[in-house]
C-alpha cells in the first residue's frame, strides 16, 4: 500500500459517502510523499481531517498547522491517562473536530478494561474541553463500545472492525452487522 493508491483508491468516495473520513497514519509516509502534496491531495478528494500520532506539538505549530488549515483539514490530537492537564488543555486548543483520548497507554488492538480507566474518562469530561472527546483504543464491541460513551461523545473503533473485516466476505454487509453488534444500529 501506498499514500499514492490511497488517495487513487479513494479519489470518487464522495459520490457514495457523506460522513467524515480522517486518515490516520504516520509522518514518515507522510514526509517521503510530501506534506503539502498530500495536504492538498487529501483535499482534493474531500478528506476532512487527519491524525498523526508521532507529529509533535511544537512541530504542528511552527510548521505543520498552517499547511494542514490551508488545505481546509480538521487535525487531531491525541491524550493518554498520563497526559498533564495542562498539556491536553493545550491539545484541545490546537485540535479541530475532536481530541482522540487513547483509553491506556498501550498499543491499538489489545484487551482493555474501560472500568479501570473511569477515573481518567471522568477527568477528561470535567474538564470541560472545547471538542467532542472520542475514545479509542480497546472498543471492540458493545459493552465497551457503551462504556466508552458513557464518559465521551463517542468511541473509535479500529482494530476490532478490522478484524471482521479480515474473515471476508460482501464488506457492506460486515460493516452493517459490525455496527448493529456494536451500537445496535442498523
Amino acid at each position: 500500500m501506498t499514500i499514492a493508491r490511497l488517495f487513487e483508491q479513494l479519489k470518487d468516495f464522495r459520490t457514495e459517502i457523506s460522513l467524515p473520513v480522517i486518515l490516520m497514519g504516520y509522518m514518515n509516509p507522510v514526509l517521503q510523499y510530501g506534506f503539502e502534496k498530500f495536504c492538498a491531495d487529501a483535499e482534493a478528494i474531500g478528506v476532512d481531517g487527519l491524525i498523526l500520532p508521532d507529529l509533535p506539538m511544537y512541530e504542528f505549530e511552527t510548521e505543520y498547522g498552517q499547511i494542514i488549515r490551508k488545505h481546509n483539514l480538521k487535525f487531531i490530537f491525541l491524550v493518554t491517562p498520563e497526559t498533564t492537564e495542562e498539556r491536553i488543555k493545550k491539545l484541545d486548543r490546537l485540535s479541530s473536530g475532536f481530541l482522540y483520548a487513547v483509553s491506556s497507554s498501550s498499543t491499538t488492538g489489545n484487551e482493555k478494561d474501560m472500568n479501570v480507566q473511569a477515573g481518567y474518562f471522568k477527568r477528561l469530561r470535567d474538564m470541560k474541553l472545547a471538542n467532542p472527546v472520542l475514545i479509542g483504543f480497546g472498543i471492540k464491541d458493545k459493552a465497551s463500545f457503551s462504556a466508552a460513551c458513557e464518559y465521551a461523545n463517542g468511541a473509535i473503533i479500529g482494530s476490532a472492525y478490522i478484524k471482521a473485516l479480515g474473515k471476508g466476505g460482501d464488506i457492506s454487509s460486515i460493516t452493517k452487522d459490525f455496527i448493529h453488534g456494536v451500537i445496535g444500529a442498523k
